[in-house]
């Protein structure tokens, strides 16, 4: 099968071992209540360590082999699976590490993370509105609030913001999915803080060019009606030098100045005759 971002998360979580038998207990809860078909009378998935992992937490496994079945010419995953008898759903996780260790088994059995690079989505597709019922209570009890929607008949639990997703990573120990997701995360707001920082430079010279045509037009229309000469020397230095270049900024048309002047200076210049203009228009 091939490798993603959920799926690694979920092989190491599978993979991670669990001593207290309490915690043991509450993952075979959870991998029994979303991941037994009731129909077939069976626990499936697609990944070869999380049956394992199943497998491993029945008491009578040896009564139980895993069977690989192999997959159709659509979807050509295998799926592995075992006989297992559905949870009943009385027992509930009375600890917050018992909690957390039915919430690692829901997403073991039922729950899927989208690639990050594709957006955050985080989802759970329940085998029925029981098991989404006391999932939606159990994500509830850890401080997140989850959406829901049905796809196909079956509930959908599911997140779409990356703090939630972070934080349920995080508490079912799921610590490589989290530095991939904070990575990603990091990136795309550096990302942006460029894309910012360039569109606010393209605006600046947008303005920039733009009040600077404003200018030349505002010059020519003081030189054919009162010549250069009419000017005082600051301000007909300053039109000789926007006319000479017109793309320069302020603080450039400043320092060709003789003597050099700040921005400020050469921009009150131009705004005088950009006023001489208007008054020779009126």
């Amino acid at each position: 099968m091939a490798s993603s971002l959920s799926a690694d998360a979920k092989d190491a979580l599978a993979r991670t071992p669990v001593t207290a038998d309490h915690c043991r207990a509450a993952l075979r809860d959870g991998l029994a209540i979303y991941g037994v078909d009731a129909r077939h009378g069976a626990f499936r998935t697609q990944r070869a360590a999380i049956a394992r992992l199943a497998w491993s937490l029945l008491d009578d496994r040896k009564e139980h082999p895993i069977r690989k079945v192999g997959g159709t010419r659509l979807r050509r995953v295998p799926t592995y699976e075992f006989d297992a008898t559905p949870h009943d759903g009385r027992r509930k996780p009375g600890a917050r590490c018992d909690r957390r260790m039915e919430l690692r088994g829901a997403f073991l059995a039922c729950g899927s993370l989208a690639s990050p690079a594709r957006g955050y989505h985080l989802e759970f597709v329940t085998p029925d509105d029981a098991a989404a019922d006391r999932l939606v209570a159990l994500l509830r009890a850890e401080g997140l609030d989850p959406k829901a929607s049905r796809r196909k008949g079956r509930r959908l639990i599911y997140f779409k913001d990356v703090d939630a997703i972070t934080a349920f990573l995080a508490a079912i120990g799921a610590s490589h999915a989290v530095f991939a997701l904070e990575d990603v995360r990091a990136l795309k707001e550096t990302k942006n803080r460029i894309h910012r920082l360039v569109n606010t430079e393209a605006a600046n010279v947008d303005r920039a060019m733009s009040a600077a045509a404003s200018q030349r037009e505002a010059i020519a229309l003081v030189v054919d009606a009162r010549g250069l000469s009419s000017l005082s020397r600051p301000l007909r230095e300053a039109a000789e030098l926007r006319l000479s270049f017109p793309t320069e900024t302020l603080a450039e048309l400043g320092r060709r100045a003789n003597p050099p002047v700040g921005k400020s200076t050469v921009a009150n210049r131009l705004a005088a005759l950009t006023r001489l203009a208007r008054s020779i228009e009126a």
